[in-house]
Parts: C-alpha cells; structure tokens; sequence
C-alpha cells in the first residue's frame, strides 16, 4: 500500500522522468534521429560523388561526339586503328592498356 500510495504522490516527477527518456530515445535513434541523420547524409554524399563522376562521363561522351559530328580526322582516324587494329607495314603499334 505505501508504494502506491508514494507513487501516486510522485507520478508528475514519473512522467517527467519518463516523457524525458521517450524524448532521448527518439532524438538519437528514430526515425529522424542522429543516428538516422548521418546515414542520409553518408548516402548523399555518395550520390554526388556519383553524379559528379557521370557528369563528367557524358561531357567526355558530348567532346567525343561532337569530334565525330564535325568530321575531325584526326579523332576518326584514332578511333578507326582502335577499333579495327588497323596499321600500315612502317608502323609498329604498341598497346599499353
């Protein structure tokens, strides 16, 4: 009986307590906590860093295309011993890929 009726006494100080560890709980480890935050912010990064890296990849392709659109010989002429391995009798080829 006295510890009830010392918890009836004590309840407002019961619910702060425990309204004050429901409110840290979720702070750190919810749905929008800490923890939550720097795992966004991790996965974000990544994705600029990916979107960054094909940026660049299309401005590589874009340079690339408009060499073949304005007919630049000296690049079709690359791409063309690439691709076909082609090369004359003086020439010796070396690949260093």
């Amino acid at each position: 009986m006295r510890l009830i009726e010392s918890l009836k006494k004590k309840k407002f100080i019961l619910f702060n307590i425990f309204f004050t560890l429901y409110i840290a709980i979720n702070l750190i480890g919810g749905e929008r906590g800490l923890i939550s935050y720097f795992d966004k912010k991790k996965i974000y990064e990544e994705l600029v860093n990916k979107d960054k890296k094909l940026s660049s990849k299309i401005q590589n392709l874009e340079h690339k295309i408009s060499l073949i659109k304005n007919n630049d010989l000296d690049y079709i002429d690359m791409l063309y011993r690439e691709k076909f391995r082609y090369g004359t009798k003086d020439e010796i080829i070396i690949k260093l890929k």
